[in-house]
């Protein structure tokens, strides 16, 4: 019992809660009235929010855009490509290389109906293991703890073992704050999490330095981040750093990985019809809203605005037909000597 008291303790505060308190379906079709649904994430989590701050500057703009929330990127994928009419999905940036790499036929022509709207922020992929564990290779045979069935992490987890040839004795699929609890109970042998850092749930975890006795004593000293330097990830992800900035408990940098999420939709030019091309303009709209009021969102909107870059290009994803051309940027030419020689540049081109 006394065990099991310290597990709760432990999975309350990793989740920030005071232990001491613990005792669209629509049919409508008309550009002039557009409504298009957005499926995101968790309703405490950023996609939500980043829905819902698109959504209220779409509303000036005369777009109804109606954010859902949802389990994760691959129940995203599922409902994008569904009858349901969501236009618009939040994923992470490996969920392509993961389908791709599926034996289910279905999954990989699922992914060539996918195209990147705009990219948004990073998101660190956190692997917290044992200090036993000092690389990636030593994960196998190891009790692994993935995250919940269909989450981002779990994506992530399943992609770098399968680029890797990693081969885990166990993937466990459950909640990220009791796998954490498992892992300081040394029940598992490592919890790969991917989230914005700093990671509320890891940043918890600075508290448990506070505690010199009883049974949860020291159990930080026997975990760490494990480092991920693998090059062949890079092919699909981008290095980040984990730092003592981010956490206290950090001594020295990590290095590791990041994902990238992205603002997705379905290729509607895979079609033709006044419905398929009614949804391309609604595109093109959309990512005139994110194009327009992007200085705006970056001041009003969730912190993360801050980190994005809406023409940044991401791995192997192909930009959206219909709204690719908005974030073109066209340089401004104010000297007329340069416009002049450019337009001699272009004749002669011509001849």
């Amino acid at each position: 019992m006394k065990k099991l008291l310290n597990i709760i303790a432990i999975a309350l505060l990793l989740c920030g809660i005071s232990v001491s308190s613990y005792a669209g379906n629509n049919k409508k079709t008309e550009i002039d009235n557009i409504e298009i649904g957005m499926v995101t994430g968790s309703k405490a989590g950023t996609y939500i929010t980043f829905g819902h701050d698109i959504a209220k500057e779409a509303g000036k703009s005369g777009i109804k855009l109606n954010v859902y929330e949802s389990g994760g990127s691959i129940e995203n994928i599922n409902r994008i490509t569904s009858k349901e009419r969501v236009g618009l999905a939040i994923v992470q940036s490996d969920v392509l290389g993961f389908l791709n790499r599926s034996n289910n036929q279905n999954s990989i022509e699922t992914a060539k109906k996918l195209r990147l709207v705009a990219p948004f922020y990073n998101e660190e992929v956190h692997i917290l293991a044992r200090k036993t564990i000092t690389s990636l290779d030593e994960l196998n045979g190891k009790k692994i703890v993935v995250g919940s069935e269909g989450s981002g992490s779990m994506i992530t987890a399943v992609n770098i073992f399968s680029m890797l040839n990693i081969v885990p004795s166990k993937m466990y699929k459950i909640a990220p704050a009791s796998g954490v609890v498992a892992v300081l109970n040394n029940d598992v042998d490592a919890i790969v999490f991917v989230g914005g850092k700093p990671v509320k749930m890891f940043k918890n975890m600075e508290e448990l330095s506070k505690i010199t006795e009883g049974a949860n004593a020291g159990k930080l000293d026997g975990v760490h981040f494990l480092p991920i330097t693998d090059e062949r990830l890079l092919k699909e992800y981008k290095p980040a750093t984990i730092t003592h900035d981010d956490y206290k408990f950090v001594m020295e940098n990590v290095p590791t990985i990041a994902v990238t999420a992205l603002l997705v939709t379905y290729d509607y030019t895979l079609k033709t019809g006044d419905y398929y091309e009614n949804h391309c303009k609604n595109m093109e709209k959309l990512a005139g809203v994110l194009k327009n009021n992007f200085k705006k969102l970056q001041k009003n909107g969730h912190k993360k605005w801050q980190e994005v870059d809406l023409t940044a290009e991401i791995g192997n994803w192909k930009r959206d037909a219909c709204s690719q051309d908005v974030f073109i940027n066209i340089p401004e030419v104010n000297d007329p000597k340069a416009l002049e020689k450019d337009l001699i540049g272009v004749i002669k081109s011509k001849n």
